[in-house]
């Protein structure tokens, strides 16, 4: 298939710019796959989708202030580092910006306490940093670094903690899960005295999520990979509930990608920790997962591919295009989809 097959135009006023004051209030479009039924639902209604005995999975993994501001030493041209993954104590892969101008050598401050070296680059915009630092590398990083919002935010995010999910967790994504956004801390406790399940696994978000797909054929993309943890007690209750009879219902593309990786071909779901570069696209047969929570993604991007795989490319444009009629809001901060 060709990339160009996953794009559509979208108005950009509707590219949620904060979140909504409530992030249960968020507008919820629901597509049942055996039915053809579409509903349109706030985001608290999602109680009336789930039943007893399903598993809701989640990802608790936690964004960190990975955006550093600088100026190139010597030049004082100012620059940008985007911190992807840590490699070493003092050393993490990066996206430099400007990429071009920065080379192998170059020194970069952003305070008199902190500052870094390009060690090398690498493919697909990518090199490996120095850090130096006076200090606590973690404690510097949270007073000067900023929260990674996607380019098409433009407004300043008041709180730092609207783009984290109520239950992250563990420090090590460059970018949210964003379908994990809407639920609150009440609306998880109605759920589970509900009689679903709860599961927690890990997968931290890395370059995939930034690096655009500029292939013509998506067959030729190569995805980025990522780490993943799922621990024994998730794998667990995943494989108890679908014993019973119960949906694995995934929140976020992310739950997907991990919970694809350790499945066999009979659905069964094996608990480890690894990288995973699963690229999910139309045809792919899902063993793990039964239905799906999501936001609405970028065109032509390996989400949309994810999702299209999921429900069908052509029902999945058509879905979008019912939600911008409707004035959904897209992308980190807009509204949801639920997807059975």
């Amino acid at each position: 298939m060709k990339t160009s097959d996953f794009y559509y135009d979208l108005d950009k006023s509707l590219i949620a710019q904060t979140p909504l004051p409530n992030r249960d209030e968020s507008k919820l479009l629901v597509y049942d796959r055996g039915t053809g039924k579409t509903e349109h639902r706030i985001f608290s209604d999602i109680t009336r989708y789930l039943r007893p005995g399903d598993a809701l999975v989640l990802n608790e993994t936690k964004v960190f202030p990975a955006r550093l501001l600088g100026a190139k030493k010597g030049a004082g041209a100012a620059c940008e580092i985007l911190l992807l993954k840590r490699l070493s104590i003092d050393s993490w892969e990066a996206i430099l910006k400007p990429g071009r101008r920065l080379r192998p050598g170059d020194a970069v401050a952003f305070s008199d306490r902190l500052s870094a070296v390009i060690v090398k680059k690498k493919e697909d915009g990518v090199a490996e940093v120095r850090f130096e630092y006076d200090g606590v590398f973690e404690e510097i990083l949270d007073a000067l670094g900023e929260m990674p919002l996607p380019p098409y935010i433009h407004e300043k995010l008041k709180d730092k903690d609207r783009y984290q999910t109520v239950y992250a967790r563990e420090r090590g994504s460059a970018a949210a899960p964003t379908a994990g956004f809407h639920f609150t801390e009440g609306l998880l406790k109605k759920i589970e005295e509900s009689g679903v399940k709860i599961v927690k696994i890990l997968l931290h978000v890395g370059l995939g999520t930034f690096r655009p797909v500029k292939v013509k054929n998506i067959e030729d993309h190569v995805m980025h990979e990522e780490y993943y943890s799922v621990p024994e007690e998730a794998a667990d209750i995943i494989n108890g509930a679908r014993k019973e009879g119960g949906r694995i219902v995934a929140v976020g593309t992310t739950c997907v990608r991990a919970l694809e990786s350790v499945s066999d071909a009979g659905g069964r779901v094996s608990p480890g920790s690894g990288n995973t570069g699963i690229f999910i696209t139309p045809g792919y047969e899902f063993k793990a997962v039964d239905a799906l929570i999501t936001n609405f993604h970028l065109p032509e991007s390996t989400l949309l591919m994810l999702v299209s795989a999921f429900a069908g490319r052509e029902k999945v444009l058509e879905l979008y295009r019912i939600a911008a009629e409707r004035r959904y809001r897209f992308f980190s901060f807009g509204d949801a989809m639920l997807i059975l």
